[in-house]
């Protein structure tokens, strides 16, 4: 298992750095000048070619690269265009945010998730894997930034219960486990966690009546275990491929969430993003799209080593 794992980590390297060169590059080859927006319209040349000197602008393409990793690495992100303040800040306390956010939806979507699959293949081809089936195409198929505008009319808007935007009562900024956040937290975490419930439970439905019509299954009823007990076998040999696709809905989360946060006017990242989009501030867009593709690599090794730790076949492979 130490090995398997040296292994892994040792193939995260390349690919960390490969996301790294991406990142650059698709930031750079869009059109547009990321200084427009904080340079004074009548700027002389002098004071163009000084501001880009600060921001590094007036180097060829390889040199801001390296000049750019290298201050990666040693966790400096650079400054906002827009703002001026650090980038690392201005990304960790949005992706603080986002954490919570994806966290709560996935502490939703999985069990959830999980359950209705279950059931879908235990009773695969009844009444009940039909509807789990049919609600769970319509959760896939539904936009989820319109589920998350219906329900601040329902819930902000007709009934008054939830609050339809922000991140707690005295706005965006902390964090506290108290009923006034958390009453922010509810209607966006929901709404995120839709989507991920429909696609984990099509996958395990049609794992777990895959894995019911294998021969081993059978060979377990004809030795008198009971369906508890092969219910066990059936989830033990469905799990990594289970945790595999619950891997990458976290990385959706963590980095698809930019709707979302858009209507419920909620600070993560992908607020972060879209403003950085608008503002053309190069630094500011790196840097967060650095993090979370950076997050979806982590999550990607985290349930590689534990689908290793499920199933050993894996690590021999």
């Amino acid at each position: 298992m130490l090995a398997y794992m040296i292994r892994r980590l040792i193939l995260v390297l390349p690919v960390a750095f490969g996301v790294s060169v991406i990142c650059f590059l698709l930031v750079h080859i869009a059109p547009g000048d990321p200084l427009t927006a904080i340079m004074a319209v009548d700027a002389t040349a002098e004071e163009q070619a000084a501001m880009r000197a600060a921001y590094g602008l007036d180097r060829a393409l390889p040199v801001q690269f390296l000049l750019w990793l290298g201050n990666l690495v040693q966790g400096d992100l650079g400054r906002s265009i827009a703002t001026g303040r650090p980038v690392a800040a201005e990304v960790w306390r949005a992706v603080q945010n986002s954490l919570l956010l994806a966290a709560t939806a996935s502490a939703i979507a999985f069990p959830v998730g999980l359950l209705l699959g279950f059931i879908a293949g235990y009773f695969r081809d009844s009444w009940i894997d039909k509807t789990v089936t049919s609600a769970a195409i319509a959760g896939v198929s539904l936009p989820n930034y319109w589920l998350g505008m219906v329900l601040v009319i329902i819930f902000s808007v007709k009934l008054g219960w939830l609050p339809a935007m922000g991140a707690g009562p005295a706005g965006s900024d902390g964090w506290a486990w108290d009923w006034g956040h958390v009453r922010h937290l509810l209607l966006p975490s929901f709404t995120l966690s839709v989507v991920p419930i429909g696609i984990v439970s099509r996958t395990v439905r049609a794992l777990v009546g895959d894995i019911y019509r294998m021969d081993f299954v059978q060979a377990l009823y004809a030795k008198g275990l009971s369906n508890l007990d092969v219910l066990i076998h059936v989830i033990r040999n469905a799990a990594a491929t289970a945790l595999s696709v619950m891997g990458l809905q976290l990385g959706a989360l963590l980095g698809g969430s930019i709707l979302i946060e858009t209507v419920f006017n909620w600070p993560g990242s992908g607020m972060l993003l879209s403003n950085a989009i608008f503002q053309r501030d190069l630094p500011l867009l790196q840097g967060t799209i650095l993090t979370l593709a950076m997050f979806f690599v982590a999550a990607n090794l985290v349930v590689d080593i534990l689908q290793a730790a499920i199933d050993p076949r894996i690590q021999r492979s």
